[in-house]
């Protein structure tokens, strides 16, 4: 089969890697790629926000299977438009990947379908959302409706806190935002395999959120993740997915819009039972990264057999994935490009690429969060000692890490 990857960043980057694994592959192309994915794939100069000009080259190609990362481009209408062109893709149509680029849109099918979650309500304009979060009280959480890359929620410990995540939020025209509850527990990633009304789960990891040790600072993108999670246990998975779900991809079939692709649950243990914090529309970055070296099965296979109604099977190491991103200094903020990165050649574990570019023949930085490190291991603890050997092994005067990935979840 030929194969196309559509984006440029680890989450990519990883996809890209466990399709190459596949005996069903025999070429690989991604669009826009990365200095990484270039290793071991052809990388085509279309943007990944190029709809007309990914749909001609999969057809120029004969592309037999698309599968696509970032969110935006689902949002665009990717696979509308592919399924137009009689070409076959692993993902969303526009109007089910509203689950991600709405919060709103979530949040009511989720009230609907009595899925639990926050208790929430979304607001148009400041002065209400303002009246709302002073009769709540703090701490309280402030997302921002449309795709923000995995930055535009605001978790306010303070009323005062709260009011400066609205000035900035209403400052955007014509945008919204959802207040919830803030909800307390252990966070995790439970991403599924979806076609439909049939859910095949992946196995469990966990994100880091808050751009500084011990969860403090600014929500980011995710600053390193692990999987499995010993603190969820298969009876916590089970509830997670007969409670939240398994109800979503069949409440989505019921609302018209079915969803097929990668349907990530954004989850937390409460005192009250696992609850919903989001769902997205693709797999997690920086959980693709440590749950596809985890995958024992043939990864494209899974991909057709969730399309075709078939039996799918997948298979799990048993060893720990373990991940920490470096990225940009000042990120979420903003982002440094051009600083240039060594990477030593006899590394313990795998490098992804999430914002990299060649110039000059250098490789440098190129966006906000830039590398992941990665090692597998029998135990979190060795996997999380070998992944920071690396990390300090990587030359980079303007890259920053978190120093405790993984550490909630050692004995």
């Amino acid at each position: 089969m030929k194969i196309l990857v559509v984006g440029k960043g680890g989450r990519e980057h990883a996809l890209a890697l466990a399709c190459s694994q596949s005996p069903l592959c025999t070429e690989l192309y991604a669009a826009p790629g990365n200095p990484g994915m270039a290793q071991f794939a052809h990388c085509v100069e279309i943007s990944d926000s190029d709809i007309d000009g990914l749909v001609a080259f999969a057809k120029e190609k004969a592309i037999d299977l698309t599968v696509v990362g970032p969110e935006a481009t689902l949002a665009l209408g990717i696979v509308d438009a592919f399924h137009d062109a009689g070409l076959k893709i692993f993902g969303p149509t526009k109007a089910a990947t509203q689950v991600e680029s709405s919060k709103d849109f979530a949040k009511k099918i989720m009230a609907k379908y009595d899925i639990p979650t926050a208790a929430y309500q979304t607001f148009d304009n400041e002065e209400d959302a303002w009246a709302y979060v002073q009769a709540q009280g703090a701490p309280i959480v402030v997302k921002e409706d449309g795709l923000k890359a995995g930055k535009g929620v605001t978790v306010c410990q303070t009323i005062d806190q709260a009011k400066e995540a609205l000035d900035v939020a209403f400052a955007i025209e014509g945008n919204r935002v959802v207040i919830e509850e803030c909800l307390v527990g252990f966070e995790f990633s439970l991403i599924s395999l979806v076609h439909n009304d049939k859910v095949y789960p992946l196995e469990v990891a966990q994100d880091h959120k808050p751009v500084g040790d011990g969860d403090v600072g600014a929500n980011t993108g995710g600053m390193g993740s692990y999987s499995p999670v010993k603190k969820i246990t298969p009876a916590l998975k089970e509830e997670a997915l007969e409670k939240i779900i398994y109800p979503m991809a069949k409440a989505m079939v019921k609302e018209g819009v079915p969803f097929t692709g990668f349907l990530y649950g954004g989850l937390m243990e409460t005192k009250d039972g696992v609850k919903t914090i989001e769902f997205n529309a693709r797999f997690g970055d920086p959980e693709a990264e440590v749950i596809l070296p985890r995958l024992e099965s043939d990864f494209v296979q899974a991909m057709l057999d969730v399309m075709d109604d078939k039996p799918v099977d997948l298979k799990w190491t048993k060893q720990v994935s373990h991940g920490v991103v470096m990225a940009s200094t000042n990120y979420p903020q903003s982002s440094t490009k051009g600083a240039v990165i060594e990477i030593p050649d006899d590394l313990n574990g795998y490098v992804y690429h999430m914002g990299t570019k060649m110039q000059d023949g250098l490789l440098v930085t190129d966006g906000g969060r830039v590398l992941m490190v990665t090692n597998m291991a029998d135990t979190l603890e060795e996997a999380f000692k070998k992944t920071y050997e690396d990390v300090k092994r990587i030359q980079c005067s303007d890259l920053f890490y978190r120093h405790d990935i993984g550490k909630k979840d050692m004995d």
